[in-house]
């Protein structure tokens, strides 16, 4: 069964336990309201605040299972994105609230965003860029690495913007220093430009 609701299509799918899944498209942004909240049942969501200079700072990714949404955070500018496609389970907070079992689930969840958060601010007070970048692939290898033999393959595509938001820097710095980790080793790409951190 597949229904069309604007740009967003929603999939029956009974390996969701009969609960609808909403389709997002790569790149396409994910809409946040206050009644409810997002869990994560495959690919992987990215989130992020816009300054005031209009530039966006990441704040991190949700894979399967996380829980995200407005009721769990203070931030105005508040956005999420599909970093891949995205299907996503919706849950009402009365339904959350009346259920001890479910609450359980979305607080072992933000746990685990809230620790994800702490290694971004570590990575964030770092001074030097170099060792922002070697510390967020040290991050996405533990969030999003799948283990091959040449090392850990990233399960997402990371554009350099994206990676630049994620250390505060510019897009060209992470591209001359992503080229400096080629060429000695560290990082290779794969056939589908997917980021091959090596052992």
């Amino acid at each position: 069964m597949l229904l069309t609701y604007n740009t967003t299509q929603i999939v029956k799918d009974d390996s969701s336990e009969g609960r609808r899944l909403h389709f997002y498209d790569k790149n396409e942004q994910i809409p946040l309201v206050e009644e409810g909240i997002w869990q994560v049942y495959r690919g992987t969501a990215q989130f992020s605040q816009l300054s005031v200079s209009g530039e966006e700072i990441l704040l991190g990714w949700a894979q399967q299972n996380a829980f995200f949404g407005l009721w769990l955070t203070r931030l105005d500018s508040y956005q999420a994105k599909a970093l891949s496609e995205v299907y996503l389970k919706w849950y009402s907070l009365s339904e959350i609230e009346s259920s001890a079992q479910l609450t359980q689930i979305v607080l072992q969840q933000v746990i685990k965003r809230m620790r994800q958060t702490e290694a971004l601010l570590a990575i964030a007070g770092l001074k030097r860029v170099e060792e922002r970048l070697q510390h967020l692939l040290e991050l996405l290898k533990q969030e999003m690495g799948q283990s091959i033999h040449e090392g850990t393959r990233l399960t997402v595509r990371l554009t350099h913007q994206n990676i630049a938001n994620a250390i505060g820097t510019t897009r060209v710095t992470v591209t001359r220093l992503l080229g400096d980790f080629q060429k000695q080793g560290l990082i290779s790409l794969d056939n589908d430009r997917h980021l091959i951190i090596h052992h």
